[in-house]
């Protein structure tokens, strides 16, 4: 079993949970990159957990990156990991998986696996053959602070979740169809509109085997080109970054670094090798695909909507922008032209409209806009972008003075794989796992540091 762990890349993890003591409820918080610019969701938070035992005292909120005072918050975020072992607010597990059952806003349930991999199957750079391998573009720009966080740190907590592409069910459902039957960890209520969450310990030994020989199936050389219908032979992906591709990249960097001042014994066991992430089945019901909007900050609108033509035409393809007075009146309008073009609606604070590009060169309208917004940015250094999660939060962020929203269609769940197999990875921020209240919540820990 062991040797069929480390071909796969997966490392049977000892977690550490809250002690009984500890109230879950105010313990587990949204991932670190959600509600950017929303700094009223984190101060509710920090109301609603104050000085309680919490993972937000061992996380950084990524809308506070730009506040004074880093050095302090990663200081007192490593305080705080080594003061929750001494005290024993962490209580270690028998290695083993967790079985995860999510409740949303918007899924009855979404079912999922605590595993780590092994970082040394990974790589997030373009072209990649690995096993595990990103689905977007990684901004090398956004690792610096959260290396920072994690480089003396002494525990890691997941937000990371990773997608296998199992259409018959084969790793994931058949624990869950026994969940009745395994030791419950925790069922909690999530606070912010989280819902709910249950944990089922999965560490008898002929569990870990059967998910391991699933996993093994589905990584099969032959078994993978005929499902994708290759004529060349490739790197099998048995793992694909959904969710959390900067923080799992980070924990490679940090790994590689590590690695240098590590004897070749020490290597091989070391706990930072591994990276604690949840598995997803692609095609589980209760996930879904969001897209990631945009919204510009800190420009002059109609001067932005004036460049949408000329930078176009210099990409070979034809351009303009409409305003309407409903959004009714711009749908009926722009029905036809989406069957060949690319139609990208906007709100800003005085107008409705849509940008339309006629034979664009990507193939998602993703990658067009962000095309776009790159070009955009390096011209005016006083803009910046955010990439925002939900219709409603556009909109109110794109109607302020200064601002423009762009609202981008969802992307196919199904076609991913065979995407990122074939084009390699996506443009960045191209999609989004469900809306950001269904995104993880920290809740299990894992020692990264050696004793």
């Amino acid at each position: 079993m062991e040797n069929l762990s480390k071909k796969l890349g997966v490392h049977v993890p000892a977690i550490l949970l809250p002690a009984k003591k500890v109230d879950l409820s105010k313990w587990a918080v949204v991932a670190c990159d959600q509600y950017t610019s929303q700094p009223e969701y984190w101060r509710k938070v920090e109301e609603l957990v104050g000085n309680d035992e919490s993972t937000l005292h061992m996380i950084f909120p990524e809308v506070y990156l730009e506040v004074d005072g880093k050095e302090e918050r990663i200081s007192k975020i490593n305080k705080t990991m080594e003061q929750y072992l001494e005290e024993n607010v962490l209580v270690p597990q028998k290695p083993g998986f967790i079985y995860v059952d999510r409740k949303t806003t918007h899924a009855a349930s979404r079912k999922g696996l605590i595993i780590a991999v092994d970082l040394e199957m990974y790589d997030y750079n373009k072209g990649s053959q690995t096993l595990i391998r990103a689905t977007e573009g990684t901004v090398l720009d956004r690792l610096p602070p959260r290396i920072k966080v994690r480089e003396k740190a002494c525990l890691e907590l997941p937000h990371i979740m990773v997608l296998i592409d199992d259409r018959d069910r084969t790793v994931i459902e058949p624990i869950a169809d026994k969940a009745g039957e395994l030791e419950k960890l925790y069922d909690i209520d999530l606070m912010m509109d989280g819902m709910s969450i249950k944990g089922y310990k999965v560490d008898h030994p002929e569990m870990v085997e059967n998910i391991l020989n699933a996993l093994n199936r589905l990584a099969d050389p032959q078994v993978f080109k005929d499902k994708y219908g290759l004529e060349e032979e490739q790197g099998v992906l048995l793992f694909a970054v959904g969710d959390g591709n900067h923080s799992l990249a980070t924990a490679k960097a940090c790994w590689e670094n590590l690695k240098k001042e590590l004897k070749k014994s020490e290597i091989e066991d070391h706990p930072a090798r591994y990276a604690l992430v949840e598995v997803v089945n692609i095609h589980d019901e209760g996930l879904s695909f969001e897209p990631i909007h945009r919204v510009a900050f800190d420009i002059d609108t109609k001067n932005m909507l004036e460049h949408i033509a000329p930078f176009f035409v210099q990409q070979g393809s034809e351009a303009f922008y409409k305003t309407y007075e409903s959004k009714a009146c711009m749908e009926k309008d722009l029905e036809d032209l989406k069957k060949d073009a690319h139609v990208i609606p906007f709100v800003t604070a005085d107008s409705l409209g849509a940008m339309v590009v006629k034979n664009p060169k990507c193939n998602i309208a993703v990658g067009t806009l962000q095309a776009f917004l790159d070009d955009y940015l390096k011209q005016n250094s006083q803009a910046r972008v955010d990439y925002i999660h939900g219709d409603d939060v556009v909109t109110e962020l794109g109607i302020k003075e200064g601002n423009i929203g762009f609202y981008l269609p969802p992307m196919d769940k199904q076609a991913l794989f065979k995407t990122i197999i074939l084009d390699g990875v996506l443009t960045k921020k191209t999609f989004s796992m469900g809306e950001a209240e269904e995104k993880r919540f920290y809740l299990e820990c894992r020692k990264i540091r050696k004793d």
